[in-house]
């Protein structure tokens, strides 16, 4: 089982809690670190990048870092590879690849995926991770968003085939093995990587 944790400062009571965090993320063999801070003014993200990626280096170089953010400052800051939302367009997931393959040897290029069609077509044009997602039912500040399940989330692994699809959306200790089960090749939280419960999963 792979794991890929994001980021999400506000859960974290200062800057240097969450430097922490990452490093014990990097220490506890966690394969992917995503920096989602989207509401950072570029500078800011910049600094935060540049912070986070020494953190992890720190520890080793298992640790994949990709940046929800422009391919610039992923490159600047010494990141792996970008994140990108569902609706982005595939021409901006091919020039982003195609911009990083000059820099680096292996980039990774992440994309967010809610529908069978958008995993497809991340696979098409480039993506090298699928996060699908809600695979469970989760609890927003606006309402109740349903998860569409393991027998979907089993459809979009075999429709991204050969990309790797993680499984994203209310996974917990508990359900983190039936996703895998299901054909992800691992798990994406935020929540679940901002405790140590998913140590327990190692």
């Amino acid at each position: 089982m792979q794991f890929y944790a994001i980021t999400n400062r506000r859960l974290f009571p200062s800057r240097e809690a969450l430097l922490e965090q990452v490093a014990l993320w990097a220490e506890g063999r966690v394969d992917y670190v995503q920096i989602r801070e989207k509401d950072l003014p570029f500078d800011e993200l910049a600094t935060l990048a540049t912070q986070l990626v020494r953190a992890v280096r720190a520890v080793g170089r298992h640790t994949r870092i990709l940046l929800n953010g422009p391919v610039e400052i992923a490159l600047a800051t010494g990141c792996d590879g970008v994140h990108f939302p569902s609706d982005l367009s595939v021409d901006a997931i091919a020039l982003a690849g195609a911009a990083m393959r000059e820099v680096l040897a292996d980039p990774m290029i992440s994309v967010s995926c809610h529908t069978i069609v958008e995993v497809k077509r991340a696979r098409d044009h480039g993506a090298t991770l699928g996060l699908f997602a809600p695979v469970f039912e989760k609890r927003l500040d606006t309402g109740i968003l349903p998860g569409q399940g393991l027998a979907t989330l089993a459809e979009a692994c075999r429709a991204g085939s050969p990309m790797s699809v993680f499984a994203l959306g209310g996974i917990t200790v508990a359900n983190a093995k039936d996703c895998v089960e299901a054909g992800a090749i691992g798990i994406a939280a935020i929540r679940l990587f901002a405790s140590r419960d998913w140590l327990g999963l190692r």
